[in-house]
């Protein structure tokens, strides 16, 4: 004669491992979101919106006069605005890969290695991201005055490679605190020199990150304003254009070339993020 012993039911309200959490309902926290989002965009779409304005003075005006594409076809019309963007747009990619260059490896040795003079070099870091731009603008003319180095391009170049690079720093040691180290000695046992295991393993789990810090570079250099005209020397830049353009009256070609740049960032920023999806689909494929 068998016995069944009969088993007490189980709720769910007796396993706390399956009780689904309740959502708390926080009304106000869409409500700043959105309030937060639309005085971010609110400018940018009045930017958008006004470059194709049909002004007949030539000047920004906020006064809808029709729609035409005139100042986008004649980009070039306003004296020095094409070159300022240029000088701009040169500055920000050249800084930006420098600054991934000599980001990838300062990154790595301060979030993986001990060594001498870590810590000095870890608070320089962060005391470049926290330091006034005012600041930081006239320490590098008083340096590049001392050294006798004659300001423009070059020096715009440096200063923004000296900021850019502790953002991309932060950036990517961001990055590499989620991604450990399993892969790259589970590679070293296989027999892969370091070099190989970096190329083939820490380079692509990296490359969200390096695009973001690039995107972060570009952004952080193109707009610089302060900063740039204590070292900018007789090179104008794109902001240094409109702020003294600024007095007489903007062109509508600067909201053109605004629109331009936002338009560019906001496409990386969707590349980026397909990048950064589609990297852990594709490491749970390869698995």
């Amino acid at each position: 004669m068998t016995t069944t012993v009969e088993r007490p039911r189980e709720t769910r309200s007796q396993d706390p491992e399956m009780v689904e959490p309740r959502r708390r309902r926080r009304p106000i926290l869409p409500l700043v979101y959105w309030i937060v989002t639309g005085i971010t965009l609110v400018p940018i779409a009045f930017m958008v919106v006004y470059s194709f304005n049909d002004v007949p003075t030539g000047r920004i005006s906020f006064h809808w006069s029709g729609f035409t594409p005139y100042w986008y076809i004649n980009l070039g019309q306003v004296s020095g605005l094409t070159q300022a963007f240029v000088t701009s747009v040169e500055i920000a990619l050249l800084s930006a890969v420098i600054s991934i260059v000599l980001g990838v490896p300062l990154a790595l040795a301060l979030e993986r290695y001990r060594f001498l003079l870590r810590g000095p070099l870890n608070a320089t870091v962060y005391a470049d991201i926290a330091a006034p731009s005012i600041v930081v603008g006239a320490a590098s003319l008083s340096f590049f005055l001392s050294a006798s180095v004659s300001t423009g391009f070059l020096t715009i170049l440096l200063v923004h490679v000296a900021f850019n690079l502790a953002y991309v720093v932060v950036v990517l040691r961001a990055r590499l605190s989620g991604v450990g180290t399993a892969l790259e000695e589970a590679a070293g046992d296989l027999g892969a020199p370091p070099f190989v295991a970096f190329r083939t393993i820490t380079l692509p789990l990296l490359l969200p990150g390096i695009i973001a810090g690039g995107m972060l570079s570009l952004a952080m250099s193109i707009d610089d304003y302060v900063i740039t005209s204590f070292v900018a020397g007789p090179s104008v830049t794109f902001p240094l254009f409109v702020y003294g353009a600024a007095k007489v009256g903007l062109p509508p070609q600067v909201l053109c070339f605004g629109t331009i740049i936002f338009a560019v960032g906001l496409l990386a920023a969707l590349v980026n993020g397909f990048i950064t999806r589609r990297a852990p689909r594709a490491a749970v494929d390869d698995g």
